[in-house]
């Protein structure tokens, strides 16, 4: 295991970069910093990747993960939005993660017997660059141990390190990396489901959930609550 500095504007071809994307597309997983939390990636279309992901995080096998993506045609790609182009550009890239129904360009062993498909543009341009050089989504869950504290900085998933097989270290993330409310913000990205076309559902209330249900609103979305 391999730990390498990064810093959220890295240039798109670094060395950094450059060996984060030949892990991934070797199958590997790589440790990375986003806007809010530090994350663990696999490429979505590695089926082998995807099953590192999840025995890495100890996370049960019917809890979906996400997907990262570098721009608004690849939400259309990957998914079924119901909302404007001009609704996702306001959205993103930011500390959201937004909920549509999958399309079938995605890997079916990616959350399989699951309709919806959670989608990340993180407000961290190195990370969109490194999906970019891998051409493909990337699959994107939180660096802790599932139920375990959520990580701002590497040193705070240490017991997963053997499993991984590099670490981006971008240094504590708090209120400069773009998006972060406080220095100890471990919320993680808001989770909004929009698959009902006029609607919109809180899944979590994460970073600056606020903002964004303003946004939503003001574009017109009706709230629908859990009964």
């Amino acid at each position: 295991m391999e730990i390498l500095k990064i810093s959220r504007e890295e240039p798109p071809l670094s060395p950094s970069l450059k060996k984060a994307a030949t892990v991934l597309k070797s199958d590997g997983v790589v440790a990375l910093p986003t806007d809010t939390l530090y994350g663990v990636a696999a490429l979505a279309s590695s089926t082998e990747g995807i099953g590192k992901l999840y025995d890495l995080k100890r996370r049960d096998g019917n809890k979906p993960v996400a997907i990262c993506v570098s721009n608004i045609a690849d939400i259309h790609k990957y998914s079924k939005p119901t909302v404007t182009d001009a609704v996702l550009k306001a959205l993103l890239p930011g500390s959201i993660t937004v909920v549509f129904h999958r399309s079938d360009c995605l890997n079916k062993d990616l959350n399989p017997g699951v309709d919806l498909v959670g989608i990340r543009i993180p407000d961290y341009p190195a990370v969109v660059r490194l999906v970019e050089l891998c051409g493909t989504p990337l699959a994107l869950t939180s660096a802790n141990i599932s139920q375990a504290q959520s990580s701002l900085e590497i040193e705070e998933f240490k017991d997963t390190w053997s499993d991984l097989n590099l670490i981006l270290d971008g240094g504590r993330i708090g209120t400069n990396s773009g998006s972060a409310e406080s220095d100890d913000d471990r919320r993680g990205s808001t989770v909004v489901d929009l698959s009902k076309e006029g609607y919109y559902r809180l899944i979590r209330e994460g970073t600056n959930s606020g903002k964004i249900i303003d946004i939503l609103q003001d574009a017109g979305l009706t709230e629908v609550k859990d009964n």
